[in-house]
């Protein structure tokens, strides 16, 4: 009598194609996934980023003040800044960002207004953005971001338990006049690429919020005219875009910082130059540690960290629109939403500069280039969306079972905490 297993005993079973997609759906769908994600996309791009300003601006820093470490110094102190400033915001309750939305929008606009004031706005490359403040500067257009978010996910959440959102006029007023006098202020320092993203922040509330398909599509066309009209007004945004369509035409030098940036990232080949072996920053590529960081990622990482660098954003796009699917609350839904639209098209519309496929706007790559103004809010609106994931199903339960997390537990062993 043979006594010999059958086959599926005597070895393990492999898994196959549709076993390992099942495994990797069931870890997509944990109640902690969006917050892993967030935390885990943030860290890796600061990360990157503190080590690509240094890269990207060791050779300038050296010329104008003997040190290679002074913008990597600066970048370390506002990420010192931003890092806490994260921690708390994933902290705290809904109701206190809701309380934030006024008051943030009517600081932003009351800075964005001082910038335009003669003597207080500090201009450079066309454009009008800061306010001096002794050794820094700081750009109130980027606070503005956070602030629309916060103030429009707040007013269309209290129009939508009202049940108010089936006509224009509820939907748009105020929503459309305060969005505005942001723009408009924007527009009046000549930002193109801030008024871009402020208008896709508006859409992408609209959207949200299940507006209507004719005054979404209406609310879209206003938007590409208004741009059109921008882009009319101002000779040289023409000669971006005229040298950007057609450039063999080029013949002003308008399309040097893309054509640089261009061949900084086709010298990188599949795996790049080495980190800090590349050329384009030897005073070739202009603002190469702020609006064209990425061409350095891609000279000394090649393709490779490029595709590394998209599928971060990738997964932080998946991340905040998750967050925004799974959650109940209207307000944390379109705040997420609106958080995660700003940030992410920010993101594209910076790459598709560098890579040539649209116009150069002069707006940095979040957590990656250069710049408190803009990395603060940025680590701000991300500890939101960490706060809103631990609202998700299930999170706050599986949170809860984890136990305390590093830092507690830290200061549990120092004794500054309760065990």
């Amino acid at each position: 009598m043979s006594t010999a297993l059958p086959a599926e005993e005597r070895s393990p079973r492999r898994s196959g194609p549709r076993e390992q997609a099942a495994a990797v759906l069931g870890l997509l769908d944990r109640p902690l996934t969006s917050y892993y994600l967030v935390l885990g996309c943030t860290f890796m791009l600061l990360a990157l980023g503190l080590v690509m300003v240094l890269s990207a601006s060791t050779v300038d820093q050296i010329q104008a003040t003997g040190s290679a470490y002074t913008l990597l110094q600066k970048q370390a102190l506002w990420v010192a800044i931003g890092l806490p400033g994260m921690w708390l915001a994933s902290r705290l309750p809904v109701k206190t960002f809701r309380a934030m939305a006024y008051p943030l929008l009517l600081l932003s606009a009351v800075a964005l207004a001082m910038v335009l004031v003669p003597g207080l706005g500090q201009s450079a490359n066309g454009a009008t953005r800061w306010i001096a403040l002794g050794p820094f500067q700081l750009q109130p257009s980027e606070p503005a971001k956070l602030a629309l978010v916060l103030w429009g996910a707040d007013l269309l959440a209290r129009k939508e338990r009202l049940g108010r959102l089936t006509e224009w006029r509820p939907l748009l007023v105020p929503l459309l006049p305060g969005a505005g006098v942001l723009v408009l202020l924007v527009m009046l320092g000549s930002d193109l690429g801030t008024t871009l993203v402020l208008l896709t922040i508006f859409l992408a509330l609209l959207w949200v919020v299940g507006a209507p398909g004719r005054l979404f599509v209406g609310m879209a066309g206003l938007v590409g005219m208004l741009v059109s009209i921008l882009i009319v007004v101002e000779p040289y945004r023409m000669q971006r875009l005229t040298g950007f369509l057609d450039q063999s035409a080029d013949t002003s030098g308008i399309r040097y910082q893309g054509t640089q940036g261009v061949y900084a990232l086709a010298s990188g080949g599949w795996f790049g130059t080495g980190l800090g072996e590349g050329r384009a920053k030897w005073d070739f590529l202009p603002h190469a540690e702020t609006d064209f960081i990425f061409a350095i990622v891609g000279e000394e990482f090649g393709l490779v960290g490029t595709l590394v660098v998209l599928g971060l954003f990738g997964l932080l796009a998946y991340a905040g629109l998750r967050i925004a699917r799974r959650v109940k609350d209207p307000f944390t839904r379109l705040a997420a939403a609106g958080a995660t639209a700003w940030l992410v098209v920010q993101a594209i519309v910076n790459i598709g500069a560098v890579i040539g496929v649209l116009p150069i706007t002069g707006i940095p790559l979040p957590l990656v280039s250069y710049g408190g103004s803009a990395l603060i809010p940025t680590l701000i609106a991300l500890g939101m969306l960490l706060a809103f994931a631990k609202r998700e199903p299930g999170a706050r339960q599986a949170l809860a079972a984890r136990g305390p997390g590093p830092v507690l537990r830290a200061l549990s062993w120092l004794g500054l905490a309760r065990r």
